[in-house]
């Protein structure tokens, strides 16, 4: 008998979308919570698409990391979190966990490299589904790993990173260091 996927859910990439994609909700003290109703939607909808499945959450831990200190520049030009959303952060991660998901931050390690951690450890056969926008994902789609992007509705296999990227899905980190990745600002390689 197959077992359930295990559902991987890069939770900042919900933060960010619930965050500018809602109206500005706040609560009668005045604490802003449109992003905590968002990524809480959200989740809730994927439970109930997913529902006997595997769902771990995982969120940037707060703080640098080791990224940071290899290539101070990395994200450098991105702005800083907005205070609005910063401070629904704490409550969110609350809710996750009285929802009974796993929820998971590991300091000075990116979400991005703990959902990887997570997709190659699941057991052999295990489908795995990463929720996500970020196309550094693609890299680890494989016959077991597959990408969804709920906002657009987009699943995305081998098939697909070929087609989106024309690269093999092991390719992806090499293609990004000869083209660069303005959103992390990683320059690559002039004329490639």
């Amino acid at each position: 008998m197959p077992q359930d996927p295990r559902i991987l859910v890069d939770a900042s990439s919900f933060l960010y979308r619930a965050f500018h994609s809602l109206p500005d909700l706040r609560a009668p003290d005045n604490l802003p919570t449109g992003a905590i109703f968002g990524v809480a939607n959200m989740l809730r909808r994927l439970a109930k698409e997913y529902p006997s499945d595997e769902i771990i959450v995982v969120f940037d831990a707060p703080g640098g990391t080791f990224r940071d200190r290899l290539y101070p520049e990395y994200k450098a030009q991105r702005p800083a979190m907005p205070e609005d959303l910063r401070a629904q952060i704490p409550l969110l991660h609350e809710w996750i966990r009285a929802t009974g998901l796993p929820l998971v931050l590991v300091p000075d390690v990116e979400a991005d490299d703990v959902i990887g951690t997570l997709a190659g450890s699941a057991q052999s056969g295990q489908q795995v589904i990463i929720v996500t926008g970020d196309k550094d994902m693609a890299q680890l789609v494989n016959d077991q790993v597959t990408l969804l992007d709920t906002m657009k509705g987009v699943k995305t296999d081998v098939a697909g990173v070929w087609e989106r990227y024309g690269v093999a899905p092991e390719r992806i980190a090499d293609l990004l260091a000869l083209t660069g990745d303005k959103v992390d600002n990683i320059p690559g390689v002039p004329g490639a």
